[in-house]
């Protein structure tokens, strides 16, 4: 249990609701008052002050570099728990039931969200998530025995800690296509204007950062095509999406892209 009774009165004005969606491990809430918040809290100190930080760190970054976050209130630690308070972004995210016939126009905007971000500069970003970076971070998180091994995609369902490091060994591309990439890019982590379906928020940021344009092509075409999550939308919401970035990735990149999200 996530010890945050002085966070809980620090906010004793709002509503408390725990927000289920995500799997990031932390809890999170949704503080409802005037105005709202949303809080993000892990118990484990050291792993999460530096998560969170960096989380904070990125909103930052993201928002004085014109992306639509949400901005940070707070971000600290103590002895028991880390948090970090951030303001509530417009919108409802991607992965609502939206009416089919705006997919089309969903999607387009999406794709076009993921092009802008990948034209800010790689060089002013100053947050490293390249497989020099993200492959030995990897190995070290299934070292410690934290791959979630009951939430593998299907084709790797059953799959040990061991063969997922052999397999990401096996397929580590020889070359990135570096840009600014969101890093965890899915519909629950984008979202959209009611009216005009423009893109008002992306959220979850913790791992932002310089990388192949792949990261963010293979988890929001894996978002658009499972069934099981976002059965409203499906391959052919997938193909628009690449048709309308303007890209067609690497089939064996996307593969390890996805690949590589299963550690984290």
């Amino acid at each position: 249990m996530i010890h945050i009774e002085r966070l809980r009165r620090r906010y004793s004005g709002h509503e408390w609701e725990p927000v289920e969606a995500g799997r990031s491990g932390a809890g999170v809430w949704r503080l409802t008052g005037t105005p709202s918040y949303f809080v993000k809290a892990d118990g484990n100190r050291d792993h999460a002050g530096l998560s969170l930080r960096g989380e904070a760190e990125r909103l930052a970054w993201l928002r004085a570099s014109g992306v639509p976050v949400p901005e940070v209130v707070e971000q600290d630690a103590d002895d028991d728990v880390a948090w970090l308070v951030t303001t509530v972004v417009p919108g409802r995210t991607a992965a609502d039931d939206w009416p089919r016939e705006r997919h089309g126009a969903l999607v387009d905007a999406l794709a076009g969200f993921t092009r802008d971000l990948h034209t800010i500069p790689a060089g002013t970003c100053p947050f490293d998530r390249t497989l020099a970076v993200t492959v030995p971070e990897a190995r070290e998180i299934a070292e410690a025995g934290l791959v979630d091994l009951d939430d593998l995609d299907d084709e790797r369902a059953g799959w040990s800690a061991d063969r997922l490091v052999a397999e990401l060994a096996a397929t580590t591309p020889a070359s990135e296509d570096l840009v600014v990439c969101h890093g965890d890019l899915c519909l629950p982590n984008v979202l959209l204007d009611p009216e005009t379906l423009r893109v008002t928020g992306v959220v979850d940021v913790g791992r932002a950062g310089v990388a192949d344009r792949c990261q963010d092509l293979a988890l929001m075409t894996r978002s658009l095509t499972s069934g099981e999550l976002n059965p409203q939308y499906g391959p052919a919401c997938a193909d628009r999406f690449l048709a309308r970035y303007g890209v067609a990735p690497d089939p064996s990149k996307i593969a390890f892209y996805r690949l590589l999200d299963e550690f984290f």
